[in-house]
C-alpha cells in the first residue's frame, strides 16, 4: 500500500530510510538504471528500493527485482551496509538519508532485454572498466570488484 505523500514527506524529513540495492551481474557486466526521480535524477544508478515495514530482506529483494527489473534474482552475497546522504529529495528543501544494504545478484531468467520501471528511463549493462559514475555507485562497484577478486 502506498504511503500518502504527506506522511512520506514526514518520514523522509525525520528518518533515515533502510533500503535494498541490487548489484546485478548480467552479460559480463553490471546493470544500472538511469534514474527519473530525485535524488540522483539523471544518473546511472544501482536499482533498489526502500524496505517496507514487516518485510524481510529476502522479500524486499524479490519485490524490488520484480518491480525494477521484471525478473527474479538469485543472491550471490550481501556486499555490505552503506550510507547515502542527499541534499535533495522529491520534496523541495528536504534532504534524504538512506542506509542501503547492498547485494550482488544474478537474474534467474535468461533475459536478453530488461524492462525498466517508472523510476528508470532505461536499464543498461555496463562492462568493465567501470568509471565516471556517481560516487555512491562507484563505491558499490569498487567493493563488488574486490569481492569478485577474492571469490575467484
Amino acid at each position: 500500500t502506498p504511503i500518502p505523500d504527506d506522511i512520506w514527506k514526514q518520514i523522509v524529513e525525520h528518518s533515515p530510510l533502510v533500503s535494498v540495492d541490487l548489484i546485478i551481474e548480467h552479460d559480463g557486466g553490471i546493470v544500472l538504471g538511469r534514474r527519473e526521480n530525485k535524488p540522483a535524477q539523471g544518473e546511472w544508478f544501482i536499482p533498489g528500493g526502500v524496505l517496507r515495514k514487516g518485510e524481510s530482506l529476502d522479500e524486499a529483494i524479490d519485490r524490488i527485482a520484480s518491480e525494477e527489473l521484471g525478473s527474479p534474482v538469485t543472491v550471490q552475497t550481501q556486499l555490505g551496509v552503506y550510507e547515502h546522504r542527499y541534499a535533495s529529495s522529491e520534496f523541495p528543501e528536504v534532504s534524504k538519508h538512506y542506509v542501503p544494504i547492498a547485494y550482488v545478484v544474478t537474474l534467474k531468467s535468461d533475459q536478453s532485454s530488461l524492462v525498466p520501471d517508472t523510476q528508470h528511463s532505461s536499464l543498461k549493462v555496463f562492462q568493465p572498466p567501470f568509471s565516471g559514475f556517481h560516487e555512491y555507485v562507484q563505491a558499490y562497484i569498487d567493493d563488488y570488484l574486490e569481492w569478485k577478486s577474492e571469490s575467484s
